[in-house]
């Protein structure tokens, strides 16, 4: 367990972050290099599979940037760390299913955080804003990924007003997996977890260099990348004891026992 504002919770292949910076879990630069700091850890630890990151309290997730810590001198380009903002949104590498648990709030930069996950749950309370066009800057992590993920003018209409929505329009247009009342949250994020860590990782570390890589590629290029084992998780992956694995565990109709070598 680490100590405020992040703490930490390994249970065992799965990792829980909580940013806890009451009143709101506003990010300064040093959260965030210490969130930074945990997520590369999570990557390089062999014995870790899955993240969740939630927020503490039951009212905010996180609105982002620490406007309170700007005023008093940190600068909005300054040192985020390794991952950039929250840790997570330039981390090199990571592998590794992530899942955000929005407990509350969650707009700007924490919209870009839970945006930054692979899998996004969220309470039925949440809401969602992009509203930095009202104090005059820009969603920047945002305007890359959102037209990407929710229809290009529900996207931009967020972007463009900062218009708020709720968890269940938010589900409506694909921006999150599922809505549970907050007190079923982080049970049902921990079910997910656990079902993610008995799955494969090598499996889960191909799927997620794939996604990333090939995102600005023609079809067949990646295609062709994938076949030829020029993704290095793929290669690793092809090469393994786990992939022999599978295909036995199916000869013998038992389950898999995967090793993540």
């Amino acid at each position: 367990m680490t100590d405020k504002p992040v703490k930490t919770e390994r249970r065992g292949h799965v990792l829980e972050v909580t940013l806890d910076r009451p009143k709101a879990n506003a990010i300064d630069l040093a959260t965030s290099r210490l969130m930074g700091d945990v997520f590369l850890k999570f990557r390089d630890d062999p014995e870790l599979r899955v993240a969740i990151i939630t927020g503490g309290g039951e009212k905010f997730f996180c609105p982002g940037w620490d406007l309170k810590a700007a005023a008093d001198g940190d600068a909005v380009d300054g040192d985020y760390g390794v991952g950039g903002f929250g840790g997570l949104q330039e981390l090199r590498g990571l592998n590794k299913p992530v899942i955000a648990a929005v407990n509350g709030i969650c707009c700007g930069g924490g919209l870009e955080l839970a945006l930054s996950a692979d899998i996004i749950l969220a309470a039925d309370h949440a809401e969602f804003a992009l509203p930095e066009i009202k104090s005059g800057t820009v969603a920047d992590a945002a305007s890359v990924k959102l037209p990407k993920r929710i229809p290009y003018h529900i996207a931009m209409e967020m972007l463009l007003t900062g218009r708020w929505i709720d968890a269940e329009e938010a589900a409506r247009w694909g921006m999150i997996n599922h809505i549970y009342p907050a007190t079923d949250l982080m049970a049902e994020a921990r079910k997910m977890a656990e079902l993610l860590a008995s799955g494969p990782p090598l499996v889960y570390a191909a799927i997620k260099e794939i996604v990333r890589e090939s995102e600005d590629m023609k079809f067949q290029d990646a295609m062709n990348k994938i076949t030829k084992s020029q993704f290095a998780t793929v290669e690793t992956l092809y090469n393994s004891e786990d992939q022999l694995e599978g295909a036995r565990a199916f000869a013998e109709k038992r389950d898999p026992v995967w090793k993540g070598k």
